[in-house]
């Protein structure tokens, strides 16, 4: 029973890996640019296998990567949006009723391709194969990730046995994480730049833990200054900032003020452009 499964892996998972590393998929930590936090970890042995689960996050949201560690080191992983996850987590508890309603395993009785129970996931451009089956080792599930555009293929293999304890570890994460998923925004806008007089300002979207941001920088010749405006607030800048205007445009203009003005509306707004800074 300690390599259930191992005749499914093979190569595929050290393939998989290695473009993961080299950022295939969605939600691949290792991405140029991207910068990863890890929220959030569990790990779980299921007879000789360790399985890790980790909630991590990046500028396109949370995730949850499973890894499992075979007996032998051997190393494969699927990465699970958290949606994603929620619906493995259901099919979990139908796989493990279904598992439980089947009588011991008869050698002289086994499906020819092995399968059992099969269901298919869409996530996006990803498809996840979940299939339980039985071989001369014993019975467990496949879970098997594919990208509809080409790419490595990845799957873990977890005993029948411990389907449970893996539905109720994933559990705890979701009900920890999920219910805030729809914070994190996968595509924020472009930063967008002005300049006026010898002035350069940029405006930077962004997302942390605490949701999304807006970064405001004043760059000069040697000198930089920013500030941080939470996305809650933006409705309530905007007003101020608008009151100021209508005010301004109000009071009677003097030479001086009108230059002043002049100035600083010679300033626009580029074409949405990311400034380098």
């Amino acid at each position: 029973m300690s390599d259930l499964g191992s005749g499914d892996e093979g190569s595929s998972s050290q393939k998989y890996h290695q473009g993961m590393e080299q950022g295939s998929s969605e939600y691949d930590p290792g991405q140029q640019g991207q910068v990863e936090q890890e929220l959030a970890t569990k790990m779980l042995q299921i007879q000789s296998k360790r399985f890790y689960l980790d909630v991590k996050q990046n500028r396109r949201g949370r995730f949850i990567k499973v890894a499992e560690i075979g007996a032998d080191g051997r190393r494969s992983q699927i990465f699970l949006a958290l949606s994603t996850a929620a619906e493995f987590r259901d099919h979990l508890s139908a796989f493990s009723d279904f598992y439980s309603s089947l009588g011991p395993p008869n050698p002289d009785n086994v499906p020819e391709d092995g399968k059992l129970k099969s269901e298919m996931m869409i996530k996006d451009n990803r498809r996840y194969y979940l299939d339980l089956k039985e071989n001369s080792r014993g019975r467990f599930l496949r879970v098997s990730q594919t990208i509809t555009r080409g790419g490595p293929r990845s799957q873990v293999a977890i005993p029948a046995q411990g389907m449970i304890e893996f539905r109720d570890a994933l559990t705890d994460l979701l009900d920890e994480f999920s219910t805030d998923e729809h914070a994190y925004k996968p595509d924020l806008p472009e930063g967008r730049h002005m300049h006026v007089d010898n002035k350069n300002f940029y405006f930077d979207i962004g997302q942390n833990n605490r949701g999304v941001y807006m970064r405001i920088s004043e760059v000069k010749t040697n000198f930089r200054t920013a500030i941080t405006v939470p996305e809650k607030s933006w409705p309530r800048f905007r007003d101020i900032l608008a009151d100021y205007c209508d005010k301004i445009k109000q009071q009677p203009s003097t030479g001086g003020g009108a230059a002043g003005a002049s100035n600083v509306g010679g300033g626009g707004i580029s074409s949405d452009q990311p400034h380098p800074l």
